[in-house]
């Protein structure tokens, strides 16, 4: 349950709630539903009494931080029949993170260490509003504080072992294949079969995106060692049939997997990009240790650019338009010439909403890729509103990269 009503203005996005349901599935506990809750203490109760009677455990995060719009510790001293009384221990830590930045505490500060009397107090490490975990009538209850990275510190130190701990899950494994260049229904006839031959206590989920299908297996205790071990035994019938699309088997994104490529093979990269506007680029810089491998892009939105920066042949503007393989295929090559790099990625499309002829309606892209010894072009329609359109076609070129690669060679 998050609380606040800037989550329901749209204000704020709801991370907390995807983090939570990630780690509680890798200890074995389902989630059952997520709920968004206004600032009214009302609204709050009505959720706590709807909740309890459909899970075992209540994770509550919002609403503790020292404005009077936060009113979760008040609500929930009231609904657990307590009285807020002062945390000594964690008005240490408040006064000694406020001392550490040398700033005046104020009152409002001090209440932070008022909890109700009755909870079991879990320490914010990085934080000043501290959680509370309540057993009441069979269920739990845990109040964190909405901050993500400070509620995401509480949930991996202490609240998750403790859960654990208290109902004695099973053990579960959790095994990520990433796929690319394949749709999701197409991907689920070619292992029809093989999902279909799964053991009983292996479960598989398909978790598309734009571009790309994240499969997930999800292993559950049976009795039997090394549950792990034979969950991987299972990949190998998988590779057969669907390997070309396989760009990873870890919970890493395509931009990753493509820079631990272009590493290994001690490649630099750069971009040419006229519809993703730099997106791809970013994508690229995105992963940690980039700079060893991407040196610089080249935005080309106008011809002129295209002419001047990357080499474009006005007549190949003039015969084939920009949006053309043929217009991306020497912006690849003009990029790599002029960026000093081994292998170069270009993309050029009509994005969208507008600038749709006959010939080449909105969505059409068209991406490349050049090295000192092929370059290769692909054209796509992928009709789905601006932002999508950038999207798809920046996962499709980082793909066509995956692809496109010369093999590693032997040491």
């Amino acid at each position: 349950m998050t609380i606040g009503d800037e989550l329901l203005y749209g204000q704020v996005i709801d991370t907390n709630s995807a983090f939570m349901g990630q780690e509680l599935a890798k200890i074995g506990l389902r989630v059952r539903q997520i709920s968004s809750v206004s600032d009214r203490a009302d609204e709050i109760v009505t959720a706590l009494d709807l909740a309890r009677q459909r899970a075992q455990v209540v994770l509550i995060t919002g609403g503790l931080g020292p404005t009077k719009d936060d009113l979760t510790k008040h609500v929930l001293a009231r609904y657990f029949r307590s009285e807020l009384v002062m945390h000594e221990p964690t008005l240490r830590h408040v006064e000694g993170i406020f001392a550490r930045f040398n700033r005046p505490m104020l009152d409002v500060n001090r209440q932070q260490a008022l909890v109700p009397s009755n909870c079991e107090v879990v320490f914010n490490a990085v934080g000043t509003a501290p959680g509370m975990w309540f057993e009441d009538q069979g269920t739990v209850f845990v109040s964190m504080p909405g901050v993500p990275f400070e509620m995401k510190r509480m949930m991996t130190d202490i609240v998750l072992p403790k859960l654990q701990a208290h109902f004695h899950t099973p053990a579960i494994e959790h095994l990520v294949v990433q796929t690319a260049g394949i749709g999701e229904s197409f991907l689920a006839e070619q292992i029809a079969d093989w999902e279909n031959a799964l053991p009983p206590n292996v479960k598989l989920a398909y978790l598309p995106s734009l571009g790309n299908v994240r499969l997930r297996l999800t292993g559950t205790d049976d009795g039997q060692p090394n549950l792990r071990g034979r969950m991987e035994a299972l990949l190998p019938e998988l590779r057969a049939r669907v390997g070309e699309y396989i760009f990873a088997e870890e919970d890493i994104p395509l931009e990753a997997a493509v820079g631990r490529l272009l590493a290994a093979r001690n490649l630099t990269i750069g971009t040419a990009e006229s519809c993703t506007g730099g997106f791809l680029a970013h994508k690229l810089t995105s992963v940690a240790g980039s700079s060893r491998y991407f040196m610089g892009s080249v935005v080309a939105y106008s011809n002129d650019i295209k002419i001047k920066e990357l080499g474009v042949k006005p007549e190949t503007l003039a015969a084939y338009g920009a949006v053309s393989e043929a217009t991306v295929r020497e912006m690849a090559e003009g990029a790599r010439q002029r960026l000093g790099v081994d292998v170069a990625l270009a993309t050029s499309g009509i994005a969208g909403p507008d600038g749709g002829t006959p010939d080449k309606p909105v969505g059409t892209i068209c991406i490349a890729y050049a090295d000192q010894h092929q370059t290769v072009s692909r054209q796509f329609l992928f009709n789905r509103g601006r932002q999508i359109n950038v999207e798809y076609t920046t996962t499709a070129v980082l793909n066509l990269l995956r692809l496109s690669l010369p093999p590693l060679k032997e040491s």
